[in-house]
């Protein structure tokens, strides 16, 4: 997708390389101008160190013989290559001997270091000037001396500093040394240093353009893909190229996290699908035995058991939304602060109690084998209603045993767990998959057709064990069913 410029800039991507690319322009530049002065400052120490060598050399000359000595010393001194400046004029600045031809005006009338670099001209500069322009006047005569108007219309080119000494005679001494390899110096690291800026710049751009545009990419397929998802198609997933960078790794979390709203999207529908089909039927036989003891005459007694029928289903129908709410509760995060410290072989106790009466009425023998106790964190009113409806069911499918039914509750203790398991000799649930399918909401099997309940049974057992962080399992006995519903144990326990 192309974007305008204006458009690139409001990225964020464009906005952190232009801003790179402004701190590195500046830190460049800084770092120019810091190296620059560094290097000139020094130079010129550099300089300044030869200079006063070469003085004490002539001073040491002059106190050997004077001012003949030290005028042949400055003679040789000035012929040799790439010598310094040497200059000995008389009290008025005319120039009586050395290697410089004129100098700035102003330069030898205050003693001491020049505060300012100065031009100068040397001599022979001006024959090789007229060679090099060709020409042949050789009429203007050489500035061997004179006032310092003449000598400044000589200087040109050349930048010194120089060291002003004033002999005892009042005669003037200059030894000073060019600036041209400094400056030559400073001019190389001016330029290196803005190649390397300009370098800066470009690679800054290049990454921006390649990388960042990389990036724009990728958000933009993102974008993209959250439209098609936005727009309905749920399958929909953002894309993943494999990278495992940090775009791929939010991907993969968002895409985790569409799963799960999948999931829960078709578990809302398929519960939403399972109440209207069980409960129309409850419904409808309320409705047909409220219109059948309106019609037609009948004694008190029809009318008292079609209000008794009329209460118990809806008894079942209220049962049925409480397990509805108490499972939406505990998957929606039940509130910790219902949670105590819990003996499972109490309350294993008080359901066998409990159920003792309706398991002698069905022919089952229930029996409990728990000894000491086992202490979990947990609501002992979510663990009491669980194991109820284990029992309840236990008690209901060891009917069909071929032998005599029975019902054994047992607690153990085993890799730090603890093992509440309920097991029946009916028929069980032979198959894997029906296993599997029988923890969840409203699914009744079909050999349970024929026994009453709603199909929530073990799926609010399963709710609950997953609040307490443990495990609903349902295992093939030998015959019959093993539920078993596990328990972190305590760790001070």
């Amino acid at each position: 997708m192309a974007l305008s410029v204006p458009a690139i800039m409001r990225t964020t991507a464009a906005r952190l390389s232009a801003l790179y690319l402004l701190l590195f322009a500046l830190c460049a530049v800084l770092l120019v101008f810091y190296m620059t002065s560094l290097s000139a400052r020094m130079l010129t120490s550099q300089t300044q160190e030869t200079i006063n060598d070469e003085v004490l050399g002539l001073a040491r000359a002059y106190q050997r013989g004077g001012l003949p000595v030290l005028v042949r010393v400055v003679e040789a001194r000035s012929r040799q290559p790439g010598a310094n400046l040497y200059l000995i004029a008389d009290a008025n600045g005319q120039i009586l001997t050395g290697n410089v031809q004129s100098l700035e005006p102003g330069v030898i009338d205050t003693e001491g270091w020049t505060t300012e670099p100065f031009s100068y001209k040397r001599f022979g500069e001006g024959e090789l000037d007229r060679l090099r322009s060709g020409t042949t006047d050789q009429t203007t005569p050489p500035a061997t001396g004179g006032s310092a108007a003449q000598q400044t219309e000589g200087a040109q080119g050349h930048n010194a500093i120089a060291l002003v000494l004033r002999l005892p005679n009042q005669m003037i001494m200059l030894v000073g040394r060019d600036l041209g390899e400094p400056e030559r110096f400073r001019a190389v690291i001016r330029r290196a240093l803005t190649l390397a800026l300009g370098m800066m710049g470009l690679g800054g751009i290049l990454i921006w353009f390649f990388v960042g545009r990389a990036a724009l990419k990728r958000i933009d397929s993102v974008s993209e893909a959250s439209r098609r998802i936005m727009g309905g198609d749920l399958s929909g997933r953002l894309p993943v190229t494999g990278a495992g960078d940090e775009f791929d790794r939010l991907s993969e979390n968002l895409n985790s996290m569409l799963a799960r709203i999948a999931t829960l999207n078709e578990g809302l529908k398929q519960v939403s699908d399972n109440i209207a089909h069980d409960l129309k039927t409850p419904l409808t036989r309320l409705r047909n035995r409220a219109e059948a003891t309106l019609s037609g005459k009948h004694k008190p007694a029809d009318y008292r058991q079609a209000l008794e029928g009329t209460i118990a289903e809806s008894d079942q129908l209220i049962k049925t939304f409480n397990a509805i709410l108490m499972i939406s509760r505990l998957e929606a995060g039940y509130s910790s602060e219902h949670t105590n410290r819990v003996d499972l072989a109490a309350a294993v106790r008080d359901v066998v109690e409990l159920y003792e009466p309706v398991a002698e009425e069905a022919g089952v023998s229930l029996e409990a084998d728990v000894n000491g106790a086992f202490l979990v964190d947990g609501n002992r009113e979510l663990i009491g209603q669980a194991l109820s409806n284990i029992v309840d069911n236990a008690i209901k499918y060891s009917t069909d045993s071929t032998s005599k039914p029975a019902v054994r509750v047992t607690l153990k203790r085993t890799h730090g767990e603890i093992r509440l398991c309920v097991a029946d000799n009916g028929q069980g649930i032979p198959d894997d998959a029906d296993r599997a399918r029988a923890t969840e909401r409203f699914v009744r099997l079909e050999k349970s057709r024929s026994q009453p309940g709603s199909g929530l049974g073990l799926s609010l057992a399963k709710a609950v064990m997953t609040f307490h962080y443990g495990r609903l399992d349902l295992l093939p006995g030998n015959p019959g069913l093993s539920v078993v519903m596990s328990f972190p144990a305590r760790e001070d326990h």
